[in-house]
């Protein structure tokens, strides 16, 4: 099999480059050599089938900070075919020496000029030709976002596919050139090949960016940004939700209840009322997580994330963290997991403990679909919106404080480079297709850790036999009243502290847990849950659910990327301490106000 690795500097388009060669083919693997896990995909082009790899984002090979180290182990241990360097068409100045340092390994790579719609709207004009001709290899314009010149870009790695050997390095660093001699070299070429304007002008991304990076307006600005994308998934979602949830009713009347009458009791009861009604309401809420995901995906591919972090990196620096920290905690929002393996690209291992304390203060999308069911049902219309909204301010203070209590002792000097792209119109492709990796991988939990909590739940709340399902002397009531003494402070009744048992495996598990434990769903749910908790409870639960403790994948997560049982450990007794501490004052305190 042929291998293709894919290089690039961060924020080229070489993911994106990726995606749209690979499609949806991705997997994660784990590589002779590298300690960490690499995106990897096998496709066939021109009758080879060829191993795809895409290699963390770096600056040079000469580098010492974890993803440099990355790619040097990787292109060290494993034999490659040709490289595929993706540069930002832009900025050929300074990107260029990265491909003049893989040009001179031995490798005979295929450079890829990407984002050459941007060049063209800015009056760069490049001599693809005559650089080709200089470099002794193929140098491709195209647009990995829009698909311009993309099959002939692919067609000029199949035709080195085809001709190449595949080649192993040894050291790198012998073969490296010193650093100037490449720069010299790439200006000598930018100038006789890479015609601009004295001044790229960017007049409409810097109007944007005089108002969305003010220096008092701009967070607040972010802020409103993020509300009104919670509005709008409330807004769009809640129709498609009840929608869902009427055809999954529909189904369960004309199929699955005519069974009652031919299946024993208990067997009924777990197969309908626990499994399928459990499963059934989390179901529901995929709408509105596809929306929410959607409208991130939006904010993200048209360059506002990359301002996000732009704008809080000075407040990053006074806790110790920098931008990229506050980026990885927007990342948490889809899923604390990748995130937690994103901080790979820092340099700092301090700086790295650090950012992975504060990532799972993130409400993630499986809290999110806890939410919007205690808010859907708690809530007004006009309430739920803010009430999600506090939660988000409350993950972003919860991931401050923890970063002002440790920042001190896991100090860092790693400096914070960041390239601002120019905004841009999403691209409905790329947008979709990010979309659906997040929803994928929400499924593909929900048919494991959902069904498994949700059998769990279905049989404390129906053992040992005779008991009543859901009632006292069951093994999930006697495990409540087990709870209670630490729970009530916080407003938490032994009934929902079952369900806070579950949430630490998945948070998913939550609402399936409550459907398995109450035999009820859709509107009678919601009922029964206003009979548990009014609506500072419900906060106070949420707040809770927020911090108490990631869900265990996040937890082994942790222990794999901090390589430390003492460093997760500690991570989860902060968790769980803060989360109580927080809840017991609100609770506490709204009671004493009289609420």
């Amino acid at each position: 099999m042929k291998r293709l690795a894919i290089v690039g500097m961060p924020n080229t388009g070489k993911s994106t480059f990726f995606n749209r060669l690979t499609g949806s083919s991705s997997r994660v693997a784990n590589w002779p050599g590298v300690t960490v896990d690499l995106l990897s995909a096998n496709v066939v082009l021109g009758g080879n089938a060829v191993e795809v790899v895409d290699l963390p984002g770096i600056y040079d090979l000469h580098g010492f900070s974890d993803d440099e180290q990355v790619v040097r182990s990787f292109l060290e241990n494993n034999a490659i075919d040709t490289i595929g360097v993706v540069l930002n068409a832009t900025q050929l100045d300074h990107q260029l020496p990265l491909a003049l340092q893989i040009r001179k390994l031995g490798i005979r790579p295929v450079i890829l000029v990407n984002m050459i719609d941007e060049a063209d709207q800015l009056g760069v004009r490049i001599d693809t030709g005559a650089l080709s001709t200089a470099l002794d290899c193929p140098v491709m314009p195209l647009s990995a976002r829009h698909g311009t010149g993309f099959n002939d870009a692919r067609d000029a790695i199949t035709r080195e596919l085809s001709a190449a050997s595949a080649v192993s390095l040894n050291d790198l660093r012998d073969c490296l050139h010193a650093d100037d001699e490449l720069v010299a070299e790439a200006e000598a070429l930018v100038s006789q090949n890479v015609k601009a304007p004295s001044r790229l002008v960017r007049k409409m991304t810097e109007r944007i960016d005089h108002v969305l990076l003010h220096p008092v307006f701009g967070l607040p600005l972010f802020f409103l940004a993020m509300f009104l994308v919670f509005q709008a998934v409330y807004t769009l979602g809640t129709p498609l939700q009840d929608g869902v949830a009427y055809l999954l009713d529909v189904f369960r009347g004309l199929a699955l209840e005519p069974l009652e009458s031919m299946l024993p009791g208990n067997l009924y009861g777990f197969l309908v009322e626990g499994l399928y009604d459990g499963v059934g309401t989390v179901a529901s809420f995929v709408p509105v997580i596809i929306l929410f995901f959607f409208f991130m995906a939006i904010v993200e591919d048209s360059g506002y994330l990359a301002r996000a972090a732009f704008l809080t990196d000075s407040l990053m620096a006074k806790l110790g963290l920098d931008g990229r920290g506050f980026v990885m905690i927007l990342m948490g929002f889809g899923c604390n997991v990748p995130a937690l393996m994103g901080t790979r690209v820092m340099r700092s291992r301090a700086l790295r403990l650090l950012s992975m304390l504060v990532i799972p203060f993130s409400l993630c999308s499986a809290r999110l679909q806890v939410y919007l069911f205690i808010t859907t049902a708690l809530f007004t219309a006009s309430q739920a919106p803010l009430v999600l909204f506090f939660m988000y301010l409350a993950s972003f203070a919860a991931a401050f404080l923890t970063a002002l209590v440790f920042g001190r002792r896991l100090k860092s000097d790693e400096p914070f480079v960041l390239e601002l792209p120019p905004y841009r119109q999403p691209a409905l492709k790329q947008v979709l297709l990010r979309g659906w990796h997040e929803i994928a991988h929400f499924l593909r939990r929900a048919s494991t850790f959902i069904i498994t909590g949700v059998v769990l739940v279905w049989l404390l709340t129906h053992f040992p036999a005779g008991s009543t399902p859901g009632g006292a002397g069951t093994w999930a009531s006697m495990l409540g009243l087990w709870m209670k003494p630490v729970l009530d402070p916080i407003g938490i009744s032994p009934d929902m502290s079952v369900i806070l048992l579950f949430g630490f495996v998945a948070k998913e598990i939550v609402i399936g847990a409550l459907v398995a434990m109450t035999g009820l769903d859709g509107s009678a749910l919601a009922g029964y849950l206003a009979t548990q908790m009014d609506s500072i409870q419900a906060i106070s639960f949420m707040l809770f659910i927020l911090l108490y403790t990631p869900c265990l994948s996040t937890l082994a997560t942790q222990l794999n990327e901090s390589r430390s049982w003492k460093f997760a450990g500690y991570s989860l007794a902060w968790s769980l301490g803060l989360a109580w501490a927080v809840s017991f004052g609100f609770y506490q305190g709204a009671r004493i106000l009289g609420y």
